[in-house]
């Protein structure tokens, strides 16, 4: 079913790795012009740069740093400068961290706020003029959120946060029509076996339903479905991608 994203403009953070390299690039063979933000130079960003012109010439590389509110603002003149106004903001910038909760240092718990919950805000509150009447914003927490983790109480408190952050801001951007939603991947397979232990990957997917590891292009899945037409009556949701972990 078509869902509507042809000549949709996208905004996703993190855009070059994993989940997000993946999502900017499902959007883009649907036919959206898309922003790819970007926090550190390198090849990562380079190769999807090339991959995306040979999808189309409206989506782009973008560098910025999302958890500094001056250069979201900046962020937020260049979707201006390119796009005139936003269909679809993914926010998917994030970082993960463990630790035992008694040797999390006050560092790296800001840290973690910084990147799982703070960008956020400051992205969707600077693009909050230039989001079209029916847009979607769709967040990428974490299933972890919802059953907390063993040496992650940081990581599973930012991505909780993320939760309450969603539910609250759909009620607020309801009356122009704009969904907000949060995607919640379970244990992702980014690079091989997640840079887990054999062992522990093994254990993971002996207690998820489906036998295997989350995979980037599932959790793009799940966030095409949120920016797309069929799922126009949906917004406030915390859809699981984990496997029925």
């Amino acid at each position: 079913m078509d869902q509507g994203l042809r000549g949709k403009r996208v905004l996703v953070t993190g855009g070059t790795r994993g989940i997000g390299r993946a999502t900017v690039l499902a959007f883009a063979q649907a036919g959206a012009h898309v922003l790819a933000c970007h926090h550190t130079e390198g090849e990562d960003a380079d190769t999807l740069a090339r991959e995306l012109k040979e999808l189309g010439d409206r989506s782009r590389v973008v560098r910025a740093d999302v958890t500094d509110s001056a250069d979201a603002r900046r962020l937020a003149g260049t979707v201006d400068s390119e796009f005139g106004g936003l269909d679809v903001l993914v926010n998917n910038v994030g970082v993960d961290g463990a630790a035992p909760f008694a040797k999390i240092s006050g560092e790296e718990w800001q840290r973690l706020l910084d990147h799982n919950v703070t960008s956020a805000y400051l992205v969707t509150q600077s693009m909050l003029h230039l989001l079209a009447d029916g847009a979607s914003v769709i967040n990428i927490g974490a299933s972890a959120a919802l059953r907390g983790r063993m040496n992650g109480v940081h990581y599973s408190a930012s991505k909780a946060a993320l939760i309450g952050f969603t539910r609250g801001l759909c009620k607020e951007l309801g009356a122009r029509g704009i969904r907000v939603n949060l995607v919640a991947p379970g244990l992702t397979e980014t690079e091989p076996g997640a840079g887990l232990p054999p062992q522990v990957v093994e254990r993971i997917v002996s207690i998820t339903a489906l036998g295997r590891l989350c995979r980037p292009h599932d959790v793009a899945g799940a966030v095409l479905f949120l920016a797309g037409d069929t799922s126009r009556y949906i917004s406030g949701v915390t859809l699981n991608v984990d496997g029925g972990i």
